[in-house]
């Protein structure tokens, strides 16, 4: 989301006022770009979102777009309770443990290849304390969220076949392992200047769950990407024939909303601001376990 054609942002400062969020994730790219004209614009854009991030925690993961002296901007205008300028961290909230992490550290590997390694290594060990019977109980619901997705169908967007991500780098740290590894339920990505919903995906394969509903104990994780908010780069176009773990598409402008209302049941649906608020997709993930996937 930008500071201009920020097409969802009176929508989201009416829907905080009016008390509907506990909490924002911006899943990368901010104010197009923090940096420009000696920073000013980030200026303009934290003011904008002041009315959303005065009211609820306004939580952050770096993008390609905050890359600019070594990400400095997006350090000191988020300060988010991680290490290495809070790239990387992990909260709870309700039955959540949320997870940010950055995918950036797989592209810019100028600023030190350490930086893939620091975060794979603290990334595995959060996943499996998180996995402790004591915090899984407490806190089934897994949702890692970063900025370049590991699959899409945006006709424009190389990363995905790059895949750093999602099978690492130089054959070392790959992230979707540790999906399956320790049963991560939902994925959250942006980059991509659109809205799209997978069917449970793992290593480009779907899983679904039951016959009658594929979101109902699926076999792998759920991806969303939800980057539509709006910004000076306009819309984004798909792939003339995307892939089969495609299960819903927009390029429309909006955001998305997601309720974990206990420890078995997340609901999400997707926001268009072009048709005046309308929710074009909806989801329920429900689960009766939480656990690492049987995926051979």
């Amino acid at each position: 989301m930008g500071t201009g054609n920020a097409q969802s942002l009176s929508y989201l400062q009416e829907e905080a006022q009016r008390g509907h969020f506990d909490m924002i994730l911006h899943v990368g790219d901010f104010a197009y770009d923090m940096d420009s004209s000696n920073a000013k614009v980030g200026d303009e854009f934290m003011r904008q979102i002041e009315p959303l991030a005065a009211m609820v925690p306004y939580m952050t993961c770096p993008g390609n777009h905050e890359e600019k002296y070594n990400f400095s901007n997006y350090a000191a205008r988020f300060s988010m309770p991680g290490r290495d300028a809070s790239l990387y961290y992990s909260f709870d909230l309700g039955p959540v443990h949320f997870v940010s992490i950055s995918t950036e550290v797989y592209y810019y590997i100028n600023y030190g290849i350490k930086l893939i390694s620091n975060q794979y290594d603290w990334l595995r060990e959060d996943l499996e304390k998180a996995n402790l019977p004591e915090n899984r109980s407490k806190r089934p619901w897994i949702v890692l969220f970063g900025h370049r997705p590991m699959y899409c169908n945006d006709r424009f967007d190389v990363d995905c076949q790059q895949e750093y991500s999602r099978i690492g780098l130089h054959g070392m740290w790959a992230i979707e392992p540790l999906l399956k590894e320790y049963g991560v339920d939902l994925v959250i990505w942006a980059h991509d200047h659109l809205y799209e919903r997978s069917f449970p995906l793992y290593d480009n394969k779907v899983y679904n769950g039951s016959t009658e509903h594929p979101y109902v104990n699926p076999g792998a994780p759920v991806h969303i990407i939800t980057g539509s908010a709006g910004c000076k780069e306009g819309h984004a176009h798909f792939k003339k024939h995307p892939a089969a773990w495609s299960a819903f598409r927009s390029s429309d402008y909006g955001y998305t909303r997601l309720v974990a209302h206990n420890k078995t049941h997340i609901y999400m649906e997707q926001i268009n601001v072009e048709q005046k608020g309308q929710v074009i997709d909806s989801l329920w993930l429900i689960k009766n376990k939480h656990q690492p996937y049987d995926i051979k």
